[in-house]
């Protein structure tokens, strides 16, 4: 009898779909107020640098194949580069924002009026707080929904009405992961990378019971918001100083593509955050 010698498992192999984003450029960025545990105003920031770094997600993006739509800045308003904040658009609607604190009300009318003119004109103005794709991230049969410190649990129901898909509710506890984007990002369209400390010990249950084969994060990767991350299905635009998570991710089959979003940082924010997904 000829015994085979052993072989090691083969890493999957992905495949990248094309996306359609929005962003906006940082032309008014700058920390002048902190309404998270990131935003230091005696620090200062470089919008110069900030606009640098924003154009290098942008160029990735655009490099990597994907549609990138831009909305015009809007003077006062120095948070709304992070266009994940606007909206969540799913299957052509979209279910607008209404931001937690007065510094940012502005942008979700904002946000809601360029989708209307550009091809989405079922937006729905929430009855209840919400931060949109900064609390709300869509995979294939389900979205994933935060809340703890910036959306009502009331938003969670209203979406699920809106948009006619499963919501399920995670609870964040640590408030330096504010947003469920700072915490997890989806891995294509049926699986998760997350830091498990963020989260409840129940929403950690129901993150190990949905995704039994997650990527988990360290938390050393978690604070340098290497979780909020973009996937395209292989493609992984993440922060570049998450070196662990990024090992982790190429072994698993997936291709990251670092970037340096450090001056954004300041606000609290990273490549997620400057990623709003139009989905037709």
């Amino acid at each position: 009898m000829t015994v085979m010698p052993a072989t090691e498992p083969s890493t999957p192999r992905r495949t990248a779909v094309r996306r359609h984003y929005l962003m906006c450029r940082p032309e008014h960025f700058a920390v002048t107020y902190a309404i998270n545990p990131w935003m230091d105003p005696a620090a200062g920031a470089d919008a110069g640098r900030a606009v640098e770094q924003w154009e290098a997600l942008r160029a990735a993006y655009l490099s990597l194949g994907h549609e990138v739509s831009l909305i015009d800045p809007i003077e006062g308003l120095p948070d709304m580069v992070f266009a994940a904040n606007g909206a969540l658009v799913v299957g052509g609607r979209a279910y607008g924002a209404k931001f937690t604190f007065p510094e940012r009300a502005a942008e979700g009318p904002a946000y809601a009026d360029w989708l209307r003119k550009n091809g989405f004109p079922d937006v729905l103005l929430p009855a209840h707080t919400n931060e949109g794709e900064g609390d709300f991230l869509t995979l294939d049969h389900v979205i994933l929904a935060g809340t703890g410190f910036r959306t009502d649990i009331a938003a969670h129901q209203e979406a699920q009405e809106f948009l006619g898909r499963p919501v399920v509710t995670l609870r964040l506890v640590d408030p330096r992961f504010y947003h469920l984007d700072t915490a997890l990002f989806p891995l294509g369209g049926d699986n998760v990378a997350y830091f498990p400390g963020a989260f409840s010990p129940g929403s950690r249950a129901v993150l190990e019971r949905l995704f039994p084969d997650a990527v988990l994060a360290g938390e050393a990767d978690a604070a340098v918001l290497g979780l909020n991350a973009v996937c395209d299905g292989r493609n992984v635009v993440v922060n570049t100083e998450a070196a662990g998570l990024i090992g982790t991710l190429r072994d698993r089959g997936y291709e990251p593509v670092p970037v340096d979003l450090s001056e954004l940082r300041k606000a609290g924010g990273g490549p997620k955050c400057c990623t709003l997904e139009l989905r037709p």
